[in-house]
Order: C-alpha cells, then sequence, then structure tokens
C-alpha cells in the first residue's frame, strides 16, 4: 500500500492535483508525505480540534504541510479532542472537496470504505487499486471494482480519466532503512570517500560496503571511482 501510494501519488502531485487525505497513521499520512516529496499542495481533514493534532507522532508532518503551502482543515472547534465518532464523520469533507476518491487499501468494514459511500452520495469519481484476493486489506479495494469503481495502477490512469497529459516524473530517492538513512545523511552535503561514510555510522565497514552496493544498483547513489561516492 505504502509503495503504490508513493508511486501514484508523486505522478498526480507532480501534474498538479491537490492531494487530500486525514492525516491518520498508515495510507493517509504516506499520501501526504509523498505529495511533500513531489514538492506538491497537500489538505489534510482532522477528526479533531486544530491544536490537537492526531495522531501526536505527526505533529512534524502537520507543521510540514503547513510550511509547504498546504492546508489543515478542521469543522471542531480548538480543543476538541480526537473521538472515535469524529473520524467516520471527517470523511465527508474529504470527499466533499475532492474531485475523485482513490481507495489504496481496504477492509470491507474500514473507514476507507465509509469515504467510497460518501463519495457516491455527493457524486464524485471512484477510483481503486487492486489487490490479492486472499488479503484482507484488498478486500474492500476489490469489492469497490466490482461495483464499478475505476481500476487504477498508476497515476496515468486517473489523468487519462480527466484529459490531463501526465508531466515526466522525477525519481525521488529515498532510505529503505536505518542503514540508508546513514548513508543518505553522510552524502547530503556531497560526494565522500567510502572511509568518510563508515566513521559516520555504528555499522561495521562490511555492512556499509553491502548496502552501498544495494544502493548503486537501485540507483540511489553513483561511484565515482576510487570508493567514492555520490547521491544519484
Amino acid at each position: 500500500g505504502k509503495n503504490a501510494t508513493e508511486k501514484i501519488v508523486s505522478g498526480l502531485a507532480e501534474s498538479g492535483y491537490v492531494i487530500v487525505s486525514g492525516m491518520a497513521l498508515g495510507i493517509d499520512a504516506f499520501a501526504h508525505e509523498a505529495t511533500l516529496r513531489a514538492e506538491g499542495k497537500t489538505a489534510a481533514i482532522l477528526g479533531c480540534g486544530l491544536d490537537k493534532p492526531y495522531p501526536a507522532s505527526n505533529h512534524t508532518l502537520f507543521k510540514k504541510i503547513i510550511a509547504s503551502g498546504g492546508v489543515i482543515v478542521s469543522e471542531y472547534m480548538p480543543g476538541m479532542p480526537p473521538l472515535r465518532q469524529h473520524f467516520p464523520a471527517r470523511n465527508r469533507i474529504v470527499s466533499g472537496v475532492s474531485m475523485g476518491i482513490l481507495i489504496v487499501e481496504a477492509g470491507i468494514k474500514s473507514g476507507a470504505l465509509i469515504t467510497a459511500r460518501d463519495g457516491l452520495e455527493q457524486n464524485k469519481d471512484i477510483f481503486s487499486i487492486p489487490g490479492s484476493i486472499f488479503g484482507e486489506s484488498s478486500s474492500g479495494t476489490n469489492k469497490l471494482i466490482k461495483m464499478g469503481a475505476y481500476v487504477v495502477t498508476e497515476a496515468e490512469d486517473i489523468l487519462e480519466y480527466y484529459g490531463v497529459k501526465a508531466k515526466p516524473q522525477k525519481i525521488i530517492s529515498y532510505p529503505a532503512n536505518e542503514i540508508e538513512t546513514v548513508i543518505f545523511d553522510a552524502l547530503e552535503s556531497g560526494e565522500k570517500h567510502i572511509d568518510e561514510i563508515i566513521k559516520v555510522g555504528k555499522y561495521e565497514s562490511q555492512t556499509i560496503i553491502s548496502t552501498l552496493t544495494l544502493m548503486e544498483i537501485k540507483g540511489k547513489v553513483k561511484n565515482l571511482g576510487g570508493m567514492v561516492y555520490i547521491l544519484n
């Protein structure tokens, strides 16, 4: 679900679409973060007061959305805590301000299907990503497709539906794990010899060497020769 969100949301954001979601853990947060990485605009609809962003772990994301020129929206007064009943209610706003609703993952009784139902009542376009017939998280998306939702496997599916030509997507590299994060941080300021990278982290030299090799294969870093690396 995270990979699908990254792939599709990035293409939509780079083509000028505002990405609307609920800033919850999981797909919601991934959608906002993918938009920010693509330098796009995003709107977060909260189920609590603006001074009580939920979950607390997304406080940094809250600030990033504002700093990027996005918006945080809530129908609740300041001081209102994130009560369970608020979240299904806020989904009607997520769908209401959107042209269409993309369901990435959904169980049969998930909040995402509530958003899709609200969207149908508001005459919005419903898009769904297909998944394994054995996976609970795709049972809802597959059901939507059987009910007539548009099948989406890439951003171009949605852009073509709206008659928009996709812009060439930027290749966005980001760390896959803690070791890659160390390497990214070390190379952020420019090219470095492998010995300098090894000194920065707490990992053994062989671990750094093997990780750099994998990152080079994935196109995340480039070997300039003589074991000097730079971000690609």
